[in-house]
């Protein structure tokens, strides 16, 4: 399923794919977007029930992450885009990771941001799916706005909000794919040159998680974002910005 996605920057210029995390959509990378688009052409989506994308199609207990990346490896063949490079935020960095390990000559360039080879164990996934299920997205707000950001971060409720608009059953397969994703023996397999972002208080995929992507992966630098917790491109975006600008400006394999 090709997911709802918008292009900004200019259309002559090399493509950044930019993935959210679980919870949010694609405006998640708004404050990115001033700076990326002075050189590349931004390629935002959203996940399966999230934004604009509906909830996947079929049995969605069996979604997994692999499957999120063959969409997005045809929305780049839909447009023709060959090589690209690819940033992400937790959910959207596995798909980053399953991206580029599926299709390693389409992932020029690599930006894993807060995000995991595994993200916690299969059974609170699950739970957390059932209760999603059950209930909607609102039970997780609290808990939520403590995962993502520090205290006293202003902006939260804006990202919030897109939590609580959710399609519950997107969301809750979402929580499914990320229950059976584990790609730990697989890292050195990654072709492209990463960069791997942590914030220093992130409780969900904490900076040890970080530390092994950037051990794993051979061409992996690691930038750890003081003051940020989960959603450290949108808590920290002065430190996040320039690590990835810096990052796609000198590490975009050609070959």
């Amino acid at each position: 399923m090709i997911p709802h996605h918008r292009f900004d920057g200019p259309q002559d210029a090399p493509v950044v794919v930019l993935g959210p995390s679980l919870g949010t959509t694609l405006d998640l990378w708004e404050p990115q977007l001033p700076v990326l688009t002075r050189t590349w052409r931004v390629l935002r989506y959203d996940l399966p029930g999230h934004g604009g994308s509906p909830a996947a199609s079929g049995s969605a207990r069996d979604l997994t992450v692999d499957d999120l990346a063959d969409g997005v490896l045809a929305l780049l063949d839909r447009n023709g885009l060959d090589s690209v490079a690819y940033a992400g935020v937790s959910l959207g960095g596995a798909v980053g990771t399953a991206l580029a390990l599926r299709a390693p000559d389409r992932v020029a360039s690599l930006v894993l941001c807060c995000t995991s080879a595994r993200f916690g164990t299969a059974e609170s996934w699950r739970e957390r799916a059932a209760l999603v299920r059950a209930e909607g997205t609102k039970p997780l707000t609290e808990a939520t706005r403590s995962r993502w950001f520090t205290a006293g971060f202003a902006d939260a409720e804006r990202y919030l909000d897109m939590l609580r608009g959710a399609d519950p059953e997107g969301y809750a397969a979402c929580c499914d794919a990320l229950a059976v994703f584990d790609v730990r023996d697989r890292l050195g397999e990654v072709r492209a040159p990463a960069l791997v972002i942590a914030g220093a208080d992130d409780p969900a995929t904490p900076p040890s998680d970080a530390e092994v992507l950037a051990r794993s992966i051979p061409e992996a630098e690691l930038v750890v974002v003081p003051g940020a917790a989960h959603l450290a491109a949108a808590e920290r975006p002065d430190v996040v910005n320039t690590e990835i600008t810096r990052h796609l400006t000198t590490r975009w394999r050609t070959a």
